[in-house]
């Protein structure tokens, strides 16, 4: 999970206030772009990724090499984190340390027409204005080929530029030179022989909070240093280090303190500003580390960190600067974690742990307990990125089971738990360093804003949302061309598509660009068409947030925002030397030709000024490939006639096509007049006018568990049950009934719908306790003699407040406890001796109690097994029960086999049983497989009856698009079909049983069953089973069962085949029918047995196992043990030999043959144990 914040305090790269990395281009591609071979791509992190978020004007991007992470406060030096703001987008590049910003010139596109007079929207005269500009020569530096530049900007005249020769095949800096200019890049002056003549410097670090601050850092290779200097650079100080710097973190309030990383994944502090330095913490995971957040930690020397401890696992720590030892260090989530999966972000931290094959995130905001993240049932996420979490809301991409090179957008309530769709299928690509690039883009300036690159079909279109995503519509293409022809594109079938790519080199503006001081003006690279393209492109604007476009340019340009965005400076993108740039007040209607320097130059970059009054931009390059740095100082003060006054102003109205209410409130600015050729200032204010709008339905958004529908309203999905009330809920309290809708977090509307659309208060009527659960904190059934066992206790519903917890540990040992409170994090007991342990949870009130059991083995390993069993069995036959177990292995299994409520399992060393159930009704079955250290259990339930009839059904072909193959997916259709057979046939739910088949195509079998208590009817109940049949039939036959999967996706439900026995019973009589069936059964038997001894002679016939692999572990039912039952130990089991002798003399093979429950299709694996 990406993470990062919008705000402008965390950059993620110590290069906050104007710190770039400028690397002359040859002909190589990647995060450094420079005239040797080019380094290898940094390597994908693995697990929960951070990101920082599309800041105003910023898009959604990670990284694969990220840096000392700056998170919830702080600035990181070094290799930056995943997904950085616009100004340190370029951070990961360039090896260790500093990010790396790139001045590209190897790489541009090829011009069109002219070198430097593409098509422009209108140009003004046809004489060559001039600005004012003078050029300084790095003289001596010609075959250094990158360079680092630090501007401290807020009207500050010192520049510092560090050029370096890199060495790639020795992988090394080996010369170096330091510049420094006082007077805004006029003149520099060598710094050489005041950091050493023999000192190579590799990065350049300024503190985020005292620009006045410089840390130089000189290569490893030859030493291990650092020059601080506190005077913006004139003078430095020496030190030398014990270790060697990967990447800084500084304070984002202490100007003293900072954060380093080793090389060897060790943490240190200095509380100095490097002077002296401090060992925090080893083994600490790259770029999982960062400072407190005001407000939210309670000591602000407060660091959180990932890193592995003595046990081998990985956790999240936290501790304090100078009271870092172990007794000091707090873990705020109990478990291990996922390596890389720790993001601290704002008021929230995010934590991934992955269990049965499945990753499960949780989150924690405002640092309260975690709460496991909630998305939609079955979007099953194999990737998930955090995009943001402005404005109390958490923004992620999740990559989910059925999808490869898109991602879906979720939202989240304030909490960050309850996450909703907002845009499925969102564009994304790899970053040059293999990071994961998400085409969102927020607009800066007005919330709520985003643009997003959408695949449809096989195409890329780009949608706009102003409310927050609950809304998406295509942009309109312009009206007329650069021409003024007409442009003929109607939609749907044709709009305006953008690139929405931030500039990886922060000397270039991006494909797309808009700034938080000129709201509603967007810039971006794109072409009008069915789809987006990457060949026919042009430079379009937007004066009134992305309602309406135009076209400004013919080719690509690198455009910047001058004065707080009341005008514009463009720079062609070409390979050729340039000598003009075009500026335009009116905000691109007109563009006016500038002459910045007298000799063409090979533009590798650009850097406008982030002072205000200043208005200076530096354009970097060279006038021959081989030529010296060439740094051009442009002053656009002269073509600014005066300041602004009030004449010169206008307001504009933010409108979504036409509609006033934009996030529930009607906005006017105030921004100068298109034409005024006046200078803003410093004073500049732009004035909003806002009132709130009434409610609509354009301001909610649906609720967790409810989906859209095409007549606009939120109705639940099958997969969840709005009656369910949360364990919170106590009686005597009340809580919030959602109505299914929630309004758009920072929409600001009042009255109207507001009051239906709320959730309501009610009181809380009290649940006994139902869905009890006991499993392992590390989801193990298995424990060594003497360690800690951890046990988790779970209720889905009940009152937590109110309910009293037992827990017997099996051992003799019980405990007990009032409520849930104490138990949150779980029950530690250690076991003295080894064996098989029933450990029973009991949660009763004053409505009711429930009981779970888990039988853990002391000492005894295994993977995953899987239980096949009929759905529904006879009573008094026999049934064929098979334990498969993933991996298959070479030697001893033992299968522990639990009935009902039975005490004491069969133990067999054969993967298949036989057993016969006397009882009608549901009864359980549990298996455990132990193989060695390892055990593992499944358990299933068979509905047993004296008789019932079945159908096969199939399924319309859409169903099977949805269909993640995995257990809850079936059980949950299997009752939407129940549901809807009974709900058109009248028939009782309880008649009827829907198991649905894994694999593709998706299939299932119904069961007719008889009613209860009908055995002394038998004749009579027959006939009403065979009525019951034929209605249901006739419904099947006529189409008339169908069920809406999500909103437009409605599933028809068919009759496929009927089976071979119509009406299965266990009656002696010997009617003509059972007598037909009879010799159906031996005939098959027989046919059977032809097939198994002669198979391998007859190619075509083939054998398959059915088995689920990713199924996660089930609780079993309960089994009452006293303390004075006996455990069962691995030395009193019968010789192996012996105990498979009696089996076999004693099993009899079932006469009835069922569709067995089987859970997946996988093939299973070869495994030899060595």
């Amino acid at each position: 999970m990406e993470k990062g914040t919008r705000r402008s305090a965390p950059c993620h790269a110590a290069l906050l206030a104007w710190t770039w990395l400028l690397l002359l281009s040859c002909s190589c591609t990647g995060a450094e772009i420079t005239c040797g071979p080019c380094s290898s791509p940094s390597r994908p992190r693995l697990g929960l990724e951070q990101r920082q978020p599309p800041a105003p004007g910023n898009r959604a991007r990670g990284s694969g090499e990220p840096g000392g992470s700056a998170g919830a406060g702080g600035a990181a030096g070094g290799r930056g984190p995943a997904v950085r703001s616009r100004r340190a987008a370029a951070a990961a590049g360039g090896g260790r340390g500093l990010p790396a910003a790139e001045g590209q010139r190897g790489a541009r596109a090829q011009p069109r027409g002219p070198p430097e007079e593409g098509r422009a929207a209108r140009l003004r005269g046809a004489e060559e204005l001039r600005l004012g500009s003078t050029t300084f020569a790095l003289t001596g530096d010609a075959a250094h080929n990158q360079a680092m530049v630090h501007w401290s900007g807020h009207n500050s005249s010192v520049i510092l530029i560090l050029t370096k020769l890199y060495d790639f095949n020795l992988g090394s800096v080996t010369e170096s030179s330091l510049w420094r200019s006082t007077d805004y890049g006029t003149t520099y002056e060598k710094l050489n022989d005041k950091v050493g003549l023999k000192t190579v410097l590799s990065y350049l670090y300024v503190s985020p909070t005292n620009k006045r601050k410089i840390m130089l850092l000189s290569d490893p290779e030859i030493e291990s240093s650092i020059l601080i200097s506190s005077d913006e650079g004139a003078t430095y100080q020496k030190y030398r280090l014990n270790f060697y710097i990967q990447s800084l973190l500084f304070h984002p309030k202490q100007e003293e303190w900072i954060l380093a990383y080793s090389l060897d994944q060790k943490l240190y502090s200095s509380m100095d500003f490097g002077r002296k330095w401090q060992l925090m913490h080893e083994r600490v995971t790259p770029n999982r580390f960062y400072w407190s957040v005001a407000g939210l930690d309670k000591e602000p020397d407060l660091v959180h960190m990932e890193a592995r401890t003595a046990d081998g696992h990985t956790h999240y720590l936290t501790c304090r600067i100078q009271e870092c030892s172990e007794t000091k260090r707090t873990g705020p989530f109990s478990r291990s974690i996922d390596i890389s999966s720790l993001v601290v972000q704002d008021e929230y931290i995010f934590i991934q742990v992955t269990t049965g094959g499945r990753a499960n995130y949780y989150v924690s905001y405002r640092r309260e307990p975690f709460a496991q993240i909630k998305l939609p049932k079955y979007s099953l996420p194999k990737d998930m990125h955090i995009i943001s979490t402005v404005e109390n809301q958490v923004f992620a991409a999740v990559q989910e089971w059925n999808q490869n090179d898109t991602y879906n957008l979720y939202i989240s309530d304030t909490r960050g738990v309850y996450f909703t769709l907002a845009l499925e299928n969102v564009k994304s690509s790899r970053g040059l360093e293999g990071n994961i690039i998400i085409d969102l883009y927020e607009v800066a300036g007005i919330k709520g804003i985003f643009l997003a690159n959408k695949k449809i079909d096989d195409q890329i279109k780009t949608f706009i949302t102003y409310n927050k995503g609950r809304d998406w519509r295509l942009l309109q293409a312009p009206a007329t061309n650069l021409r003024g022809d007409p442009v003929v594109c109607q939609l749907p079938f044709c709009s305006l598509h953008l690139h929405l790519q931030l500039s990886e080199n922060p000397y270039t503006s991006g494909s797309i660009s808009s700034k938080e001081t000129a709201p509603g003006l967007l810039v971006a690279t794109g072409n009008i068409g069915s789809e987006l393209s990457y060949t026919d492109i042009g430079m379009f604007i937007s004066s009134d947030g992305g309602n309406s476009w135009r076209q400004i340019f013919e080719e690509e340009y690198n455009v910047w925002f001058l004065d707080w965005g009341g005008a514009l400076v463009a720079l062609k993108q070409t390979s050729v030397p340039i000598r003009h740039l075009w500026v335009s007040f009116d905000e691109g209607r007109s563009w006016s030709k500038y002459g910045f320097t007298s000799t063409p130059l090979f533009v590798d970059g650009s850097l406008v000024d982030s002072g205000i009054e200043t208005q200076i931009m530096t354009v970097f390059g060279h006038f021959s490939l081989r030529s010296e740095w060439q740094l051009v100082k442009v002053d656009y003060k002269s073509i600014f006639s005066r300041r602004c006054n009030k004449d010169d102003y206008q307001t504009w109205h933010l409108h979504n096509q036409g509609e006033p209410c934009v996030m529930g409130e009607r906005k006017i600015y105030k921004k100068r007049k298109p034409g005024a050729q006046c200078s803003l200032g410093r004073d500049y204010s732009r004035t909003v006018v806002s009132e709130p709008c009434v409610c609509g339905q354009g301001d909610f958004e649906c609720d967790y568990g409810y989906e859209r529908h095409s007549n606009n309203q939120c109705v639940p999905a099958f997969w969840f049950s709005p009656s369910s009330l949360s364990k919170d809920c106590s009686i005597g309290q009340s809580y919030l009934n959602s109505t299914g809708y929630r309004r758009i977090v920072s929409n600001n509307c009042t009255d109207g719908l507001r009051e239906k659309y709320m959730a309501k208060v009610e009181k809380c009527p009290g649940k006994a306790p139902r869905g009890l659960h006991i499993l392992t904190a590390d989801g193990k059934l298995v424990t060594e003699q003497g360690q800690n066992a951890t046990f988790i206790i779970l209720m889905e519903e009940g009152d937590l407040q109110r309910t009293n917890i037992q827990l017997d540990f099996g051992d003799g040992i019980a405990v007990s406890y009032a409520n849930f409170s104490p138990v949150e994090d779980g029950i530690r007991h250690v076991y003295k001796s080894a064996g098989i342990f029933q450990v029973t949870a009991y949660a009763e009130n004053s409505l009711g109690s429930d009981t779970a059991v888990l039988f853990l083995h002391v000492v005894c390993p295994v993977e995953h097994v899987h239980l096949s069993v009929p759905f529904v069995a006879i009573r008094n036959k026999d049934v064929n029960i098979t334990a498969v177990v993933w991996p298959s292995q070479a030697g001893t299994l033992t299968y522990f086999w639990w009935f009902g409520n039975n005490t004491k399992p069969l133990i067999t060393l054969e993967s298949s049983i036989s057993y016969v159930f006397a009882v009608e009704g549901m009864n359980t079955v549990t298996v455990q497989v132990a193989a060695g250290n390892t055990l593992i259990q499944d358990t299933k339930e068979i509905a047993v009856h004296e008789y019932f009839q079945s159908q096969l059904l199939s399924f319309s072909p859409n169903l099977d698009y949805h269909n993640p193959d995995i257990p809850e997916w079936r059980q949950d259709i299997g009752k939407v079909i129940r549901r809807a057979l009974a709900q058109v046939t009248g028939i009782p739910d309880e008649q009827i049983l829907v198991a649905v088949f894994p694999g593709l195509p998706t299939s299932a079998e119904l069961f007719i069953l008889p009613r209860k208590n009908t055995t002394e009817m038998r004749k009579s109940s027959e006939a009403d089973l065979e009525q019951v049949v034929e209605i249901l039939f006739n419904a099947l036959n006529q189409n008339l069962v169908q069920f809406e999967l999500k909103p437009g996706v409605e599933v028809i439900v068919y009759v496929t085949q009927l089976t071979l026995a119509p009406l299965v019973d266990s009656s002696t009589g010997h009617s003509s029918s059972a007598m037909l069936m009879l010799l159906s059964v031996v005939f098959v038997g027989l046919a059977v047995f032809l097939i198994y001894k002669f198979k391998r002679k007859i190619p075509w016939i083939n054998i398959y196992a059915q088995v689920q692999h990713d199924k996660e572990q089930e609780m079993i039912g309960s089994v009452s043990q006293s303390e004075n039952a006996p455990k069962i130990t691995l030395s009193e089991f019968t010789d192996p030999e012996e105990l498979m002798d009696k089996e076999l003399d004693t099993r009899v093979m079932g006469s009835i043959s069922t569709i067995a429950n089987s859970e997946s299709t996988k093939e299973i694996p070869n495994c030899t144990s060595v």
